[in-house]
């Protein structure tokens, strides 16, 4: 099959799409999206299969009636994945939805399959998982060979609004115990420098490293001694439970009925109910590094079976299923990755849009008239975003 994703978040793009890949089929990622892009895709590519996922830059309510317009007329099977379940199901998964119109939608929470096939969508669960090309072991980076280590935000927004939710007790019982005893944590996330009202004491800003690119976090993973990792529900996990675990690393997670479903505590990670069990198992473990290295190794291969080649295998299963997709829409045959972008590079010169550009010093740069990059690139308006790209002109 081919397949197309409305995406281009990093975080997105290199899990799920390589899963397809994986499993035999041709995948296109869009990478920004215009409303002239989405039809020339449509066209060009010609795919037997649309896939929209997760709240990003693309999915802002302009863009969500792009995709309603020429999405909804080809009658190209759409799927949406909605991984903001079940936090912000009402305030935005379900607006969405009710926007563009997918065929089918995949949710992260169980209980939302029920939810939305009450509103007569169809719709299935569908976890996260890792995808080996973007969460493998890495040590090779001195700056991320640390003792303990958490790759998250901090979310106190989130706390202002919800103090009650489940994150923030998980986020006392793994960190206020070093922070009680000056046990250095190394931070990369945003937020953490607006935490102490929550953890009950200010992280030591030397401990705050700050933004880590997506595609950096398996060096983390695999380089500190021990991973902490927040968990935000009982009945589902993060998406870092799994990038963790493919990247070889040492996951220190709270003590959650889904953990203990889909891995085993004491083999394949570890798992905390208190402060005082985690900083007692931190101690031991540090003092253990054989111990260390075999449940690195447990982890890794427990998670195998959590991959995006699985995760696709399973949706175009179920698509067959509901009747979305054609029986003979399995594949055995070798797949292939395209961004949208390197196919325009054949018959355009492109250019990325960088901070402080307006369209008028873009056409200096180039001895091009803004009417002309305007009319190339169906732009009604000279308004431009950071990192989309603009067809200059033809070669």
């Amino acid at each position: 099959m081919r397949i197309l994703f409305l995406e281009s978040n990093p975080m997105w793009i290199y899990g799920l799409p390589n899963g397809f890949r994986d499993a035999g089929h041709t995948v296109m990622v869009s990478g920004p999206l215009t409303e002239a892009s989405i039809p020339d895709m449509l066209s060009t590519f010609q795919p037997d299969l649309i896939f929209t996922m997760g709240h990003t830059t693309e999915h802002t309510e302009e863009k969500q009636l792009w995709i309603r317009k020429h999405v909804t007329s080809t009658n190209i099977p759409h799927v949406y994945w909605a991984t903001e379940d079940p936090g912000y199901t009402l305030t935005f998964s379900l607006p969405l939805i009710k926007t563009i119109e997918p065929d089918f939608v995949f949710t992260i929470c169980p209980p939302r399959v029920a939810f939305y096939r009450d509103l007569k969508i169809p719709s299935e669960h569908l976890d996260f998982g890792y995808h080996s090309d973007v969460h493998y072991p890495d040590n090779s980076d001195d700056t991320y060979q640390v003792s303990i280590a958490v790759v998250a935000n901090g979310y106190p927004m989130l706390y202002e609004k919800r103090p009650d939710h489940y994150r923030f007790k998980a986020l006392k019982d793994l960190l206020s115990p070093f922070l009680e005893e000056n046990i250095r944590i190394d931070f990369w996330g945003r937020y953490w420098d607006q935490m102490d009202h929550i953890l009950g004491k200010k992280i030591p800003e030397e401990w705050i490293h700050g933004f880590l690119p997506y595609t950096e976090a398996n060096k983390v993973y695999s380089s500190a001694n021990i991973i902490l990792g927040v968990q935000n529900h009982d009945t589902q996990v993060t998406q870092r439970t799994y990038e963790v675990l493919g990247s070889g690393g040492l996951l220190l997670t709270n003590d959650t009925s889904e953990i203990r479903r889909l891995f085993t505590p004491g083999q394949d990670l570890l798992v905390s109910n208190s402060a005082k069990e985690t900083i007692d198992l931190v101690k031991y473990y540090l003092s253990h590094p054989e111990e260390v290295k075999k449940i690195k190794a447990a982890g890794m291969k427990s998670v195998e079976k959590y991959s995006y080649k699985h995760r696709a295998e399973f949706i175009i299963e179920t698509l067959i299923g509901a009747g979305i997709l054609p029986k003979d829409s399995e594949s055995s045959g070798s797949g292939k990755f395209i961004h949208y972008v390197d196919t325009l590079k054949e018959n355009y010169e492109i250019y990325t849009i960088q901070p402080k550009d307006t369209l008028w010093s873009i056409s200096r740069k180039f001895g091009v008239s803004v009417e002309e990059i305007k009319k190339l690139n169906g732009l009604q308006s000279d308004i431009i975003n950071v990192n989309d790209f603009l067809k200059i002109k033809k070669k």
